[in-house]
Order: C-alpha cells, then structure tokens, then sequence
C-alpha cells in the first residue's frame, strides 16, 4: 500500500539516498508508518491499517529500506486508446502499483483531474494533442512507465 509520514504524506524513494552502497546503516529522520489492507478486498485504501514501522533514530540497512518501496508502477491497459485532438476525453488507465501516480502525460502534455481509483486504476483527461499517436508517461513515486503509443488522438 506504501509508506506515509505521520502525518498521513506518501514518502518517495527519492527521500533516501539514491546511490547504492553495500548495505550502508541509514539513520531514520522521521517516523515511518507503513499501511496494509486488513485482509482480501478491492485494492483501496480504505479499511487499511497504519502502524510505526520504524521510529525516527532507528539504524535500519539500507537493503531494508530498498525492500520496502514497491518496483515500479505497470500500465496495462489504456481505454480508450483513441480521442479527439481536442483533448478532454477520460481515459482510464489499468495496471499494477498505479497508487503512488502523481501524473500522466500525453507525449509532452500532462494529463489533467487525475484521480486514482485504487493500486489498479486511476482516470485522467487527456490534453489537447496533434493527430496521431503518442506515448503515455505514468510518473509515480517509484519511477515513470512508458506506454509507447498508448494514445491516439484522431
């Protein structure tokens, strides 16, 4: 589900040191609480719990903090793959870990009134594009995914 300050804020991987290392101690600098679901469900957020993984001060190896955040998203699929150049069309977009999107562009343009329905859906509008087929970026906290194509505009 993710990791989250105390004060409910999504923590990015970009928070820890980007370089590996062999296994360095890292200090923890704020409290880190993790949430899990309580049990089989829809893959939303609500009826998770929320409990201290790690205290701030704790000396946690930095393999430990590398198993905690999720591979990046994965974008399935894209419907619908088509619209008009004039943009505005929802588009909802399926895949896996979709929770920590932050974006998603259309070729250079970013999508507009992004919601994220669940770690496997989220909707977006498209902006308005020139005809023909663009890439579709999905930016999360865990790195961007690239559709190639993923969207038409006619």
């Amino acid at each position: 589900m993710g990791l989250y300050k105390e004060d409910g804020t999504r923590i990015k991987q970009s928070a820890f040191p980007a370089t590996p290392a062999s296994d360095t101690p890292m200090r923890v600098t704020e409290d880190v609480y993790e949430t899990k679901p309580y049990g089989r469900g829809d893959g939303r957020p609500e009826g998770s719990r929320r409990h201290l993984l790690y205290q701030a001060g704790t000396v946690v190896p930095q393999s430990e903090i590398d198993r905690l955040f999720t591979p990046a998203a994965t974008v399935s699929t894209i419907t619908p793959a088509t619209g008009p150049a004039a943009g505005g069309t929802t588009v909802t977009i399926t895949g896996t870990r979709l929770d920590g999107v932050t974006a998603v562009n259309f070729g250079a343009t970013p999508g507009t009134e992004l919601k994220v329905v669940s770690a496997t859906e989220l909707r977006v509008k498209t902006p308005a594009g020139a005809a023909g087929a663009v890439n579709v970026v999905v930016a999360a906290d865990s790195g961007n995914v690239t559709k190639t194509g993923g969207f038409t505009y006619s």
